[in-house]
């Protein structure tokens, strides 16, 4: 039998290198394991239940929020446009656009324009007019102190909504004007009728030229009061008379007035 030479240190060193080497490559290609989280705990009881009660729950989509004031200021874009193009010829895009909001907005406070216009009649017209009802409720039956109640009422009325006039005279005076119907079931026909009787009073007892007609003498009083704040805008421009205001307008009608109405 052939014996085989022995080897040398050297070889038997470069042998276990290469027995070693796989291992090696097989340990790097091995990725650490990650490391586990320890779990949180959820809170219970009464911090559970507190941290719960502190969450808001979001507003469904496009639901204004409460107390916002948008429907006033929808109110006052409806009647910025029923004064500048007549309540038939407004759609609630109008009333949106000039609000700034979209129509959906306007349907939602309101539905419909009957509504809205229902709405302007509670919540404006009716509490624009109702100081200057008081105010002819509390005067006597002097014709000059009714006169006078009326104009004032009405100069004050104005003061406190400029738009009264301009409404007034499309949508009540004007043939086809949304809030004429309105006018003789909810807002005053009481007044006018309760002032002629008064009148008629006055003038059965002495008190009132008799070539007056009571109820003429009340469309009178209207022309020379409501109708001249309509037109302000013109005769202010024609005459150059911005130092005119509602109180001049009432002190000239009492004073045109003034020397008509007296018995002698």
């Amino acid at each position: 039998m052939e014996r085989r030479p022995p080897r040398s240190a050297a070889s038997r060193t470069r042998t276990g290198s290469a027995a070693r080497k796989p291992a090696s490559r097989a340990s790097a290609s091995r990725a650490p394991a990650p490391a586990r989280k320890s779990p949180v705990a959820k809170p219970s009881g009464r911090a559970g239940a507190k941290r719960s009660s502190n969450r808001v729950d979001p507003r469904s989509p496009g639901r204004p929020a409460a107390g916002s004031g948008l429907r006033t200021e929808l109110l006052d874009a409806a009647i910025a446009c029923f004064t500048r193009t007549g309540i038939a010829a407004t759609p609630l895009r109008a009333v949106a656009t000039t609000a700034c909001v979209t129509p959906a907005l306007v349907h939602y406070y309101f539905g419909d324009k009957a509504t809205l216009v229902q709405a302007l009649v509670e919540e404006r017209l009716l509490p624009a007019l109702a100081p200057l009802r008081q105010r002819m409720a509390g005067v006597g039956d002097d014709p000059a102190a009714l006169i006078a109640a009326f104009a004032h009422g009405v100069a004050d009325a104005v003061a406190a909504s400029p738009w009264l006039p301009a409404l007034w005279v499309r949508e009540v005076l004007c043939e086809g004007g949304g809030l004429r119907e309105i006018l003789f079931d909810r807002l005053v026909p009481e007044m006018p009728q309760t002032m002629a009787a008064r009148f008629a009073a006055a003038q059965a007892a002495g008190r009132l030229n008799p070539d007056l007609d009571p109820r003429l003498l009340v469309v009178s009083l209207i022309g020379l009061t409501l109708f001249p704040a309509a037109g302000a805008p013109i005769w202010r421009r024609l005459f150059d008379a911005g130092d005119l205001d509602g109180d001049a307008l009432a002190r000239h009608a009492i004073a045109l007035l003034d020397r008509g109405v007296g018995a002698d």
